[in-house]
């Protein structure tokens, strides 16, 4: 022990950092994510409608903005991830110079992760796809999908939001994907009536009815589901007054009598009546709330005054007895977010997404939170995507990240080794363990 002690005393500043370096980052390594958020496909359709080619995998979700943003013909971006055109060559150089512009940006660090780490490749080339073919064609089989996100990736479960009321187990890992409940089309106010009927056998013709559809939909999937989940964000304000019932009937009738011929206030008003009733049955069923905040996905429409988490402090005011998990760090109001989280017992804050949006922007949200809110409060991962390859590449990235923000704590005298090993093992599963009730699954 004290030989161990006088060689630690020995080493320079440089090899005590690079020590605590690879300690931390081992840990970071071997921990089994706890996954808050994916929009991921079931395996039927991995295995018989996934990426064609390399390049469509690659180049799938949320990079092609990124082109658009650069300024890459709409048509190119479009080719690049047509899997049904042989011509690799053409589709790449169409949209070659852009990516040299984007390559750094967190989306295009996520598709460099995955053509290194799924298919060996360091420079992307025609010849490069074509020969890394045989590897995704390998992914593509049964039980594969699986084996990625949980042995590789080393995911210890997934959360999915696949958009549906209905909560069915994947058969293809029963245990390890978890569905949320889609509360989204409720709270935009917009919901198909004619399938909510189908579904829960209960024709909506009033408040009363609709109440009574939506308990209907929580009995049948409350009891298998992990959350509920809304991004309504995209298509309205986050901001939520409390409605009448008088007022959302009325909101409702003119809806039934004429679904086009309703205005925007009618729709604001049903939309705040179905997410309250939504939270009520949260707390009923014990089901964390998630919702999108901050950044939009895609380009050209993103109106920055619906983002905004301050935007929910009436909805948190008024249903403390719910969990509700703000997403994406609310990008780019990470402060607000922080803030929020600090002053509301009923908050968490998830970096799901956020890695690959800005990892630079993430690695300061981490640090920052450390120091201002309290660290049980944070999810670490979640990588938004729909493709198992997307998914590994994004955790792959979320630990990398991570673990430069603790590192830079670490060497800041800010945190000891230890404690930043403790946080690392916080953010990717311990927080998540806490807040959602895994017993259930």
């Amino acid at each position: 022990m004290i030989c161990i002690t006088l060689y630690h005393a020995r080493l320079t500043s440089d090899q005590k950092e690079l020590m605590v370096s690879t300690n931390l980052a081992e840990h970071i390594h071997q921990i089994r994510i706890i996954d808050t958020h994916e929009h991921l496909h079931r395996e039927m359709k991995w295995v018989g409608e996934g990426p064609a080619d390399v390049l469509a995998d690659l180049f799938y979700a949320y990079i092609p903005a990124d082109f658009i943003a650069a300024g890459a013909d709409q048509h190119a971006v479009a080719s690049l991830t047509d899997g049904s055109d042989p011509d690799v060559e053409r589709r790449w150089v169409a949209v070659e110079q852009a990516w040299q512009a984007i390559r750094y940006t967190g989306y295009g660090e996520a598709v460099r992760i995955a053509a290194k780490e799924l298919y060996n490749i360091d420079q992307i080339t025609p010849s490069a796809i074509y020969g890394a073919q045989s590897k995704l064609e390998s992914l593509r089989r049964p039980g594969q999908r699986l084996h990625l996100l949980r042995e590789v990736a080393r995911l210890d479960h997934v959360q999915i939001d696949d958009f549906l009321w209905s909560c069915v187990p994947d058969s293809s890992g029963p245990n390890f994907f978890f569905y949320d409940l889609s509360w989204n089309r409720f709270c935009s106010g917009d919901f198909d009536i004619a399938v909510l009927d189908e579904e829960t056998g209960v024709t909506v013709r009033n408040l009363v009815t609709l109440r009574q559809s939506m308990e209907v939909l929580f009995e049948k999937y409350g009891s298998c589901a992990i959350a509920i989940k809304s991004q309504h964000a995209y298509n309205r304000t986050l901001c939520w007054e409390d409605r009448s019932n008088e007022d959302a009937e009325r909101a409702l009738q003119v809806w039934l009598a004429d679904p086009k011929g309703r205005g925007e206030d009618a729709r604001l008003c049903l939309g705040d009546w179905c997410w309250a009733r939504g939270c009520e049955l949260a707390a009923e069923y014990n089901l964390p709330f998630k919702l999108h905040t901050g950044y939009h996905a895609g380009n050209n429409a993103m109106p920055v005054q619906w983002i905004r988490t301050g935007n929910l402090c009436s909805l948190l005011t008024r249903y403390l007895d719910v969990k509700f998990v703000l997403m994406h760090a609310a990008y780019p109001y990470g402060d607000e977010l922080i803030a929020i989280t600090k002053h509301y017992s009923n908050v968490w804050a998830d970096l799901c997404w956020a890695w690959s949006i800005n990892p630079y922007s993430s690695m300061e949200f981490v640090q920052k939170f450390i120091h201002g809110a309290p660290i049980n409060k944070l999810f670490g991962f979640g990588g938004d995507t729909f493709w198992p390859t997307a998914a590994y590449a994004y955790s792959l990235q979320a630990r990398k990240w991570l673990g430069r923000a603790l590192e830079t704590q670490v060497s800041n005298g800010d945190l000891a080794e230890g404690e930043a090993m403790d946080v690392a093992t916080r953010l990717l599963r311990g927080n998540q363990i806490e807040c959602f009730d895994l017993s259930r699954m």
